[in-house]
């Protein structure tokens, strides 16, 4: 930490949990949807802090989390076709699927590598024109942009041998969904900053004027979080509904408008499964028409072949915000980041990987 953050800590922290005290005079529950904020939160020993008051919960933050395990298994799938490539980002390794995972696949023989960045993909094809280099993509509005990019630039290049198996998602539909199930008592949210750098503040305007509920993009230091939450117990105490930037060194409120427009000249707008909540309407990117031929889903026609999560694993229920992961039975037990049961205990963003990292109980 540099002296300059440790001192702004140290002098303004106190002031900001001072005044959240203050407004706490009755049980509210917050939910960051930001996997990124569920560490920090964990890191910097926020829920310690805060009154018993005020309930954190986490959401559906996670893209590794919420993606389904027959997106999982039709990766699988590919990765066991003659003459092909699958790449894919380093967290979705070990994620199960049915009876298997890619890192699995990768251990008795399957081509499967971990790239940085979706223009690795692009570079793989081209350096090796003989292979079927597919790139499964995972990710919400934060890495579609650089996804976009990639395709386009495999396009430039007349790459023939690139292909796309897209499981993008996005963020602002499954807070609707979340909301409109009625499973959740939720009284605000703190808003995930980087999917925000992308769209602005207009996707979570719903949040306010269809739920009444306040909102606030957050960034993710200790004070960034710790002035998030006081901007949502203004709004409560004032009688308010919101959405808000605390992120304001890098969010604007139209988002980025050149990403937005390279991520939707690639992709539209779908249907899709998230792992606990269900079909989303209009949740998912696909490749638009112009794009088609290099659509891994259709290339190759692999079958969608879901699977139910383990017996008595509550990753779909944590990632509603129902239950927390010292809940679950498996937790920390027989589900360990070393042996991981569900995608919550994989990802360095999930819930339970959080919980197990801190032990929080």
């Amino acid at each position: 930490m540099s002296l300059s953050k440790r001192i702004d800590e140290e002098k303004f922290a106190p002031i900001l949990l001072e005044e959240i005290s203050g407004y706490a005079n009755h049980p509210l529950r917050l939910m960051e949807v930001c996997g990124t904020h569920t560490i920090s939160i964990f890191r910097s020993g926020i829920r310690s802090l805060l009154p018993e008051a005020i309930e954190l919960i986490s959401g559906p933050g996670c893209p590794v989390c919420v993606t389904p395990a027959g997106e999982i298994n039709r990766a699988i799938a590919l990765s066991r076709l003659k003459n092909v490539t699958l790449v894919t980002f380093g967290d979705l390794m070990r994620v199960p699927g049915g009876s298997s995972s890619l890192h699995r696949e990768r251990a008795m023989g399957g081509d499967i590598r971990v790239i940085f960045s979706p223009l690795d993909a692009v570079e793989i094809a081209e350096k090796e024109p003989n292979r079927k280099v597919v790139f499964f993509a995972v990710g919400f509005e934060t890495t579609s942009p650089a996804i976009a990019v990639a395709v386009k630039e495999a396009r430039r290049k007349g790459l023939i041998n690139f292909y796309l198996l897209s499981s993008q998602r996005l963020i602002p539909p499954a807070i609707r969904a979340l909301l409109s199930s009625g499973k959740v008592n939720i009284d605000g949210f703190i808003l995930p900053g980087h999917v925000s750098v992308i769209i602005g503040r207009d996707p979570y305007l719903f949040i306010a004027h269809e739920f009444d509920l306040p909102g606030v993009i957050t960034g993710f230091e200790a004070l960034d979080i710790l002035e998030g939450i006081c901007m949502l117990l203004r709004q409560k105490r004032q009688g308010r509904a919101d959405i808000e930037i605390q992120y304001k060194r890098a969010v604007k409120e139209e988002g980025n408008k050149k990403a937005l427009k390279v991520m939707q000249e690639v992709f539209k707008p779908v249907d899709a499964r998230w792992r606990g909540l269900g079909l989303i309407q209009k949740s998912g990117l696909i490749l638009r028409e112009e794009f088609s031929r290099i659509d891994a889903t259709y290339a190759f026609n692999i079958p969608y072949e879901d699977k139910a999560d383990p017996p008595g694993c509550l990753c779909g229920e944590i990632l509603q915000g129902l239950k927390r992961p010292p809940d679950c039975s498996l937790f920390g037990k027989r589900c360990t980041p070393e042996d991981p049961v569900g995608p919550c205990m994989v990802s360095s963003e999930g819930s339970c990987a959080a919980y197990y990292k801190y032990r929080v109980q």
